[in-house]
């Protein structure tokens, strides 16, 4: 923690600020986490010690609910997984991952007294819970939390009153954070982290948090469930550290909504203050159509996407395509490339096709949705990034070799800052660099050579296997 400090924030509470000035793509500080556990859908898929998702885990033998990828895995959790394991043997069904959760954050307390590490900034029972803030219905829900958490609760003689185990579940409800699965493509669990805890939120943060897996200068030491704040720019010695507790791309008053309801402040950045982006997030076309036809076309884009969310969520990938293509068509002359609702539908609609593998018609609705999210994201945002790493892939796999080399550039560029170098993803995007640079050199010798080599390679074998690297980046288009 060399380069963060705690300091008071006054009305934003207590926050972490540089100590030294910081470049962009350096890591202000890596964490482990001081309790997590993996999703209970993804409880036989994902390793609960490394949160890798992959096949043929090997179960815990006593248990039978814990997964491991080998013996080493499993011997790096059991520190934590023992007082569990006997908890579940208790009451035969492991509980939901809230409970798991709760119960964990617990051990580790009467373990460390909450204090894990030198490292480690303040105890974990002094992070926020905001339990007095909770609605009607979240109250109903923690009651039901706090009823299954003592049938679970097995830890002998040590009891703890109902109120300090609702702290608890408030501390997580308010503060944990999404785990990601090696690729950092599909949330695969949650954990706490009380360093990164104490970061505040700005809707254009000056940094931006990763997990990662393995080792780095920073964090030497192998811990399997890691994070890193890394900076996004030029950050100045004394200056907050920030970070975004909510997606950019949604009006500031739906921002701030999502905050309140979730974190129970209220937003004041710059952005939000002064709408910044607004504008150009309900932007209309430049032939100017008129509000009552704008209103008829946001209605019906409103509409047009839940219908496509329920046919995506049903593997209706053909009716999904023709609901985007329709929703386009009457969106087009009125709405903006940068309107959110045409974004949405663009995003889907690249995303499906890219999947059924019509990759040159997905490859021009990706690269339309890129251009509205550059005008709009920060230009090293991580989502930025990724979408751009997506529209690249999406580019080459169209046999577009010139703009998905670039585009897959620009991206590796953007994921350095935000992802590092070691990152199982960057080293994936470099492969594909790498492969698309020959790829490249190769059709600007002969154009009519590289395509009759492409052709004949997809001939014999597809495209979405050509590689390894590709094996791996091909769960961009995977399904939801």
């Amino acid at each position: 923690m060399e380069s963060a400090v705690l300091f008071d924030g006054e009305k934003k509470g207590r926050g972490l600020k540089a100590n030294k000035e910081l470049s962009a793509g350096e890591v202000v500080f890596a964490e482990p986490s001081y309790a997590a556990v993996v999703f209970d859908s993804l409880a036989s898929q994902v390793c609960h010690s490394c949160f890798r998702r992959q096949a043929k885990l090997h179960r815990c033998a006593q248990c039978k609910f814990a997964h491991y990828c080998d013996r080493t895995c499993q011997t790096a959790c059991w520190d934590e997984h023992k007082q569990e394991c006997g908890a579940i043997k208790k009451i035969i069904k492991a509980p939901s991952e809230n409970v798991r959760l709760a119960a964990r954050v617990l051990w580790r307390i009467h373990k460390d007294a909450g204090i894990a590490s030198d490292s480690q900034l303040v105890s974990v029972d002094e992070l926020e819970d905001h339990v007095t803030d909770l609605s009607e219905e979240d109250l109903k829900q923690l009651k039901t939390d706090v009823h299954n958490f003592l049938e679970y609760w097995s830890y002998g003689r040590k009891q703890h009153s109902t109120d300090y185990i609702s702290q608890i579940f408030g501390i997580i409800k308010c503060n944990a954070f999404t785990m990601s699965d090696q690729r950092g493509l599909q949330a695969v669990g949650v954990g706490l982290f009380p360093n990164l805890c104490l970061v505040n939120h700005d809707c254009w943060p000056n940094c931006t948090v990763i997990l990662n897996h393995g080792k780095t200068r920073a964090c030497p030491v192998f811990l399997f469930s890691r994070i890193e704040l890394r900076a996004l720019g030029k950050i100045r010695a004394g200056e907050e550290l920030t970070v975004s507790y909510v997606d950019f791309l949604n009006l500031s008053a739906e921002r701030q909504m999502q905050l309140r309801e979730r974190y129970y402040f209220e937003c004041t950045c710059e952005h939000c203050s002064k709408h910044i982006k607004d504008d150009l997030m309900m932007a209309v076309a430049e032939s100017k159509p008129s509000a009552d036809k704008v209103k008829e076309v946001n209605a019906y884009s409103k509409e047009c996407l839940e219908k496509i969310e329920k046919s995506r969520v049903e593997g209706n990938y053909n009716e999904v395509v023709k609901l985007c293509r329709e929703c386009l068509e009457k969106q087009e002359n009125v709405l903006a490339d940068t309107h959110l609702h045409k974004l949405r539908v663009l995003s889907v609609a690249s995303e499906v096709l890219s999947y059924v593998h019509s990759f040159t018609e997905a490859a021009d609705y990706a690269r339309r949705m890129v251009e509205g999210y550059m005008k709009l994201y920060h230009p090293n945002n991580a989502q930025l990034g990724m979408a751009i790493m997506r529209t690249g892939v999406t580019h080459w796999h169209a046999g577009q070799i010139e703009a998905g080399h670039a585009m897959i550039c620009k991206a590796y560029g953007i994921l350095l800052v935000t992802h590092g170098p070691n990152h199982s993803i960057t080293r994936d995007l470099e492969s594909i660099r790498m492969q698309t640079e020959m790829e490249l050199k190769l059709f600007e010798q002969n154009e009519q050579v590289y395509h009759s080599m492409r052709d004949a390679a997809l001939k014999k074998q597809p495209l979405a296997s050509s590689s390894s690297a590709d094996e791996n980046i091909k769960g961009l288009f995977c399904k939801k």
